[in-house]
């Protein structure tokens, strides 16, 4: 990407971010004023943009998420595949009875079969 080293993948952060917003049922406009960032911040990052380091910041603190989890580089230490780190999250989800992470595991497993692309 651009000769760069790493970047920070801002459409998956802005989806994961979307996940969380929509599991505690708030609109953008309540996580703006939770998180302390502006509305348009917020606009921005739904039409693809990138936000400032301290919006970024201040959304990681409010929802949870590291940013670490985002950065991306051509060379990435090897990390678990992402039905296992789906599966541990899952698993891990006080929100969810154990039968319940098995069942939208098996959900999402059948979907990323159907869905991923061949090699």
């Amino acid at each position: 990407m651009d000769g760069k080293l790493g970047w920070f993948d801002s459409d998956a952060f802005y989806e994961v971010l979307d996940a969380e917003r929509q599991a505690r049922r708030l609109t953008w406009k309540q996580v703006a004023g939770e998180s302390g960032v502006s509305a348009s911040t917020l606009t921005r990052m739904a039409q693809g943009r990138r936000p400032d380091i301290d919006g970024l910041a201040a959304l990681a603190a409010w929802s949870g998420l590291s940013a670490d989890d985002f950065v991306r580089s051509e060379s990435d230490r090897p990390q678990a595949e992402p039905l296992a780190q789906i599966a541990t999250h899952l698993r891990s989800d006080k929100n969810l009875t154990p039968e319940a992470a098995t069942a939208l595991n098996e959900v999402i497993k059948a979907t990323y079969a159907r869905l991923r692309a061949q090699d």
